[in-house]
């Protein structure tokens, strides 16, 4: 054997000639391998830092091309001054403006929210310039929920309107419930009232469909009327007259062409209804319901987030939904 093989390390014979360093060596690892074991990470999927942004704008009547000019085009150049700027990619269509905005991978997880602040406040401050009638601009920088519990709710014989209340009733349930950071309602539909007018009867009473536009938004309108100063207070003024039901909408009074006043129900049909078509539609075993997503906080537990209902933990945050 040479000298070289007699003066390397050996672990082995290091173990054998100190076997009470070695039997604590042990025991300290095994302890620390414990104890690490109850720390493992408990969410559904790991921790990641989404680097992009959805920008929406909403320009109702203008033409793509308008809408790429006059409105992409703006908040485009306006990104392109936010720090980490990376790639932008936008997308128009008549009255709908999109843009994708992603920053740099190298930039710093912990700088991403202010990052997306000086976006909102960029764009916030050249809102000025888009043109008039313009709705938004609208941010979405929330890809990183996930959704670990979805409920879905639903019942025979519920309209949307009831089972959407009982929606919102779990949704502040939900929220209570530790562990628990976000709770979003899918497959909500929106009630609309409308309001479908008769061509024939506008054309037998002299009218045309601005008109009687323009007189339904002046009847529902909700503007200041003043106020009253008294030595104790200031009171406010409102003027009534904002439709409470179906039947005062169709009772509305509609001036004619020959100046006589007609109801609104003679020239049209006044109905309650839903969004048509819907913007989103969740289906359980072939019923439609309202699906509520639960998003769980950062260093939860999704096995015991799974539970709510659990009493045999003794934990009165966890317990049993009800409706």
């Amino acid at each position: 054997m040479s000298s070289t093989d007699n003066t390397r390390f050996n672990l082995s014979r290091w173990a054998l000639e100190h076997p009470a360093l070695t039997r604590y060596l042990m025991v300290v690892l095994m302890v620390l391998g414990a104890a690490s074991y109850f720390q493992l990470g408990q969410d559904e999927d790991p921790p990641f830092t989404f680097r992009a942004m959805v920008v929406r704008a909403y320009w109702p009547g203008a033409t793509a091309e308008q809408v790429a000019e006059q409105v992409t085009d703006k908040i485009e150049r306006t990104l392109q001054e936010v720090p980490y700027a990376d790639k932008i990619r936008s997308y128009s269509k008549p009255g709908e403006a999109q843009i994708i905005f992603q920053i740099k991978d190298n930039s710093d997880p912990g700088a991403v929210t202010q990052i997306w602040y000086t976006v909102r406040k960029k764009i916030g401050d050249m809102r000025g310039s888009l043109p008039p009638g313009v709705i938004g601009p609208f941010f979405n920088d929330e890809f990183g929920d996930v959704f670990g519990v979805i409920y879905a709710l639903g019942g025979p014989g519920f309209t949307p309107a009831e089972i959407k209340i009982q929606a919102d009733s779990l949704r502040q349930q939900l929220l209570r419930v530790p562990d628990v950071a976000k709770v979003e309602l899918f497959g909500v539909q929106d009630e609309k009232v409308f309001v479908e007018v008769s061509q024939t009867r506008l054309a037998q009473m002299g009218l045309d469909m601005g008109a009687v536009l323009a007189q339904l938004s002046q009847q529902n309108a909700v503007e200041s009327a003043g106020s009253i100063q008294s030595p104790a207070d200031v009171v406010q003024v409102r003027v009534g007259g904002q439709f409470q039901s179906l039947e005062e909408l169709r009772a509305m009074p509609i001036r004619g062409a020959s100046g006589a006043q007609i109801r609104l129900s003679d020239i049209a049909t006044v109905t309650r209804g839903y969004a048509d078509p819907a913007s989103v539609k969740v289906r359980h075993d072939r019923q439609e319901v309202i699906a509520l997503g639960v998003s769980m906080a950062k260093g939860g537990d999704i096995i015991a987030l799974g539970n709510p209902c659990d009493g045999d933990r003794g934990d009165p945050g966890r317990a049993c939904l009800q409706a």
